[in-house]
């Protein structure tokens, strides 16, 4: 996406607390193009740091994902930059759609997963797996979309009938810290193809799940993946198969494990005293 539009400006701008920022910071440092990334004040010290070894220059405007992505709006008309949107953008979700293929590839002809389980933030990778999922068919596959409990805006949205906007962000998954989510993810969402289970978890729980992924698998990753592998860790695929809403047997779960890069020993540690765990 850097690619396609840095031609026409003076730079890049991107709102991000996370992984959208880390890309396109590190994108526009391999093209030779500025870089500025915006994120809000909730955003880890870890983060701005990484961002501005990437090369970028970094602000910090507002409290929320959505203060800064005004701010990257603004700064698109006022200065000239190319604004990259971390989320709501075909381009983006054709790399998310990616993954896809690359698992069917890897599993061969006719080879499905029983489910698919992913985080939601502002539905870019939703997106983008669901656009896979057309490529391979997979289209009666179902999604378990997971938030956490005070960044659930496709859970709301979808409780609503309608795209509604948070009062506020209240997860410590500050990289799912959307407001709204994109219109295309809840249009998946009221099509019913493919199936989207949308389910919550509280912090605690996402946080646990952090700890016994590191414990299991060698690897730390951060809140927003927390949330999609607390699905596993907390019982909740049992709790679905035993409400009829996922079958029994099961197929092997495809679990997104979609970041790290806003977390450190040091950040659990300090979450873990946050949340009392």
């Amino acid at each position: 996406l850097c690619q396609q539009l840095s031609g026409r400006s003076r730079g890049v701008v991107c709102a991000s607390g996370g992984n959208a920022g880390m890309a396109a910071a590190y994108v526009a440092r391999k093209m030779g193009v500025p870089a500025t990334i915006v994120v809000p004040s909730s955003s880890p010290q870890l983060v701005v740091r990484r961002l501005q070894d990437e090369g970028a220059t970094v602000r910090i405007v507002g409290k929320v994902w959505d203060d800064a992505n005004a701010e990257a709006l603004r700064l698109s008309e006022s200065e000239g930059l190319t604004f990259v949107p971390p989320f709501d953008h075909p381009f983006l979700w054709e790399g998310h759609a990616s993954m896809i293929a690359e698992v069917s590839a890897s599993l061969g002809s006719g080879v499905k997963p029983g489910a698919i389980l992913l985080s939601v933030g502002g539905g870019g990778l939703l997106c983008g797996v669901i656009q896979g999922m057309k490529d391979v068919g997979w289209m009666d596959v179902p999604i378990i979309a997971m938030e956490t409990v005070g960044a659930n805006c496709l859970n709301a949205a979808i409780k609503a009938g309608k795209v509604v906007t948070l009062d506020g962000i209240t997860s410590e998954a500050k990289c799912l810290g959307a407001k709204t989510v994109c219109q295309r993810a809840f249009e998946y969402s009221r099509s019913g193809e493919p199936k989207i289970i949308s389910e919550l978890v509280t912090d605690q729980q996402a946080l646990t799940a952090i700890d016994t992924f590191l414990d299991e698998e060698r690897v730390l990753v951060e809140m927003a993946c927390g949330a999609a592998l607390a699905a596993v860790y907390s019982g909740l695929i049992r709790r679905l198969q035993e409400q009829g809403r996922l079958p029994t047997p099961l197929r092997p779960l495809l679990v997104i494990v979609c970041g790290g890069s806003s977390i450190n020993m040091g950040e659990l540690s300090a979450l873990k005293e946050k949340l009392h765990i």
